[in-house]
């Protein structure tokens, strides 16, 4: 679907492709009429319970260790200002534009399903700043992932209060006030319960998940690219990838990720050169015999975490809530921990296909597993080191994701003077898990630059028409063979041809059916 369709809020659930759309690519949204009228509906009820002498939380009481104190009538408006300037209390560098779209998007679905009490302006105002590109500055540090993301969250409610710093459509850093008054956006003044509704969801380590599991289904299909490139170019066989092996053992990911070998490398003329008997090795080595395997259990996370990210997009997070007949209830829907848990499941299964691919690099390079390769691949061995030291990139970054896969999740940092007294760290988790994903497509980059030359290096034999366009693909951006140059550009060529898609789109249009 085009960037430029709208993606409608408020009728049921956005999809994960919708967050896709809105956060990266910048589609517009809309929020129909019937869902401005459940909005303005259930905000009644809360109009109704401010009259009341009887405290209910967050319309006529403070928040969180204070949620027992009753504020005054007349001093509720400056309670809602203070509760998001005070909760605006993120430190470090600013998170990606892509992140605060994603964050907006997700707390405008939110306060578009009618159970959150806010005023239909508020409603508006979110998808209006969303349409006029408008970026809050959210910084690094602030969420503990229990009473959702509060800081990353309360930074986006102040903008539409017309304070703080936002980042205009064109990305330069302005005053809110000033990037509301060029949009012809009238701020917010809030009032009863809206500075909870704006501030308690998981909606920034869901938006980033949506961003991660969309990301890894490209990657993973990647990472069976490269398997089958150094496979291929190692002179290993295909024969393990057989269906029946597959099925012998029905783990869905692991028959995928076989079934996309099987077809990258059906009509190899390389595999086919070395079939049969006078082939003496009994078994290729686990980094290029199990790809699939561990592959295929990275899938299996992928598809879990999406199951759940799916009920999290379903899901109306706020604290207290207004009930379909109409009661406010405090709850405990915020809290990150079923989001944060799949973060880190993700980070782990990152880290150990990046683990596997360093691995098959590494084969790639050392003439007494190659089978017949030059040295680190070089022209001139002695006088050139070839891919010697990309393989210690890779090696680098793979360290770096074991430490990354250490889960957040399992840490908890009491706050609030012991109200909230166990928390998700789920912000966290995808921070890290963002910081992964970056460094697997690197390291799957620099074992499809490696088995590239490898390919090339095997001449007169030929490559399978997916590998092969894969490799010529390579040759666009990064020299083939030859004498040693300067190497740090083809890497990030590569890596941005694998950050795109394009190695997956290329490898797909010429695999075997």
């Amino acid at each position: 679907m085009s960037s430029s369709t709208p993606v409608v809020v408020g009728r049921g659930p956005v999809s994960l492709a919708d967050v896709v759309r809105v956060a990266r690519h910048g589609a517009p949204v809309i929020v129909p009429t019937d869902a401005l009228e459940r909005v303005a509906e259930t905000r009644r009820v809360i109009d109704g319970l401010a009259s009341d002498p009887h405290p209910h939380y967050g319309v006529s009481t403070g928040f969180g260790a204070l949620a027992t104190t009753f504020i005054a009538p007349e001093r509720r408006l400056q309670l809602q200002a203070s509760l998001i300037r005070s909760h605006a209390a993120g430190t470090g560098p600013e998170v990606e534009r892509e992140v605060v779209r994603g964050l907006q998007l997700l707390r405008l679905q939110t306060l578009a399903s009618g159970r959150t009490g806010v005023r239909p302006t508020v409603v508006e105002t979110y998808a209006a700043l969303l349409n006029a590109g408008i970026t809050p500055v959210v910084r690094e540090y602030g969420s503990l992932g229990c009473s959702g993301d509060l800081a990353p969250l309360a930074h986006i409610a102040l903008a539409t209060m017309g304070e703080g710093d936002v980042r205009d459509a064109q990305g330069t850093l302005v005053p809110a006030a000033d990037a509301l008054a060029a949009a012809a956006i009238a701020p917010l003044t809030l009032v009863e319960k809206e500075g909870l509704a704006l501030i308690n969801g998981t909606d920034g380590m869901l938006g980033m998940l949506a961003l991660a599991l969309h990301d890894l289904d490209t990657l993973l299909l990647t990472a069976d690219v490269a398997a089958a490139m150094s496979i291929e170019s190692q002179l290993g066989t295909d024969a393990v990838f057989a269906a029946d092996l597959m099925a012998l053992r029905p783990q869905a990911g692991q028959s995928i990720s076989a079934a996309h070998l099987r077809a990258l490398l059906a009509d190899s003329p390389m595999v086919a050169s070395h079939k049969g008997p006078e082939d003496g090795r009994v078994q290729d080595a686990y980094s290029l015999r199990c790809s699939p395997q561990v592959h295929g259990a990275a899938r299996d996370t992928v598809a879990h975490a999406e199951t759940i990210a799916l009920r999290e997009l379903s899901s109306v997070i706020d604290n207290p809530v207004i009930t379909l007949d109409g009661r406010i209830e405090s709850n405990g829907n915020f809290h990150g921990a079923p989001v944060a848990a799949v973060l880190d499941f993700l980070a782990i299964s990152v880290a150990d296909v990046a683990s596997v691919s360093e691995r098959r690099t590494d084969r790639a390079l050392d003439p007494a597993r190659s089978h017949g390769l030059p040295p680190f691949l070089a022209a001139e061995v002695g006088v050139d080191s070839g891919l010697m030291i990309a393989q210690y990139a890779a090696a680098g970054i793979v360290s770096e994701l074991k430490r990354l896969a250490v889960p957040a999740s399992v840490d908890s940092i009491p706050s609030s003077a012991m109200q909230e007294d166990h928390v998700s760290m789920g912000w966290a988790a995808a921070r890290k898990l963002r910081r992964a994903i970056d460094g697997l497509s690197r390291v799957l980059a620099i074992e499809i630059l490696t088995a590239a030359r490898a390919l090339d290096l095997r001449a007169p034999l030929e490559a399978g028409a997916a590998t092969g366009a894969v490799r010529d693909l390579v040759r666009t951006v990064a020299a083939g063979p030859g004498p040693d140059h300067y190497l740090s550009p083809d890497m990030e060529a590569v890596t941005a041809l694998v950050q795109s898609g394009q190695v997956a789109r290329i490898a797909k249009e010429h695999m075997h059916e």
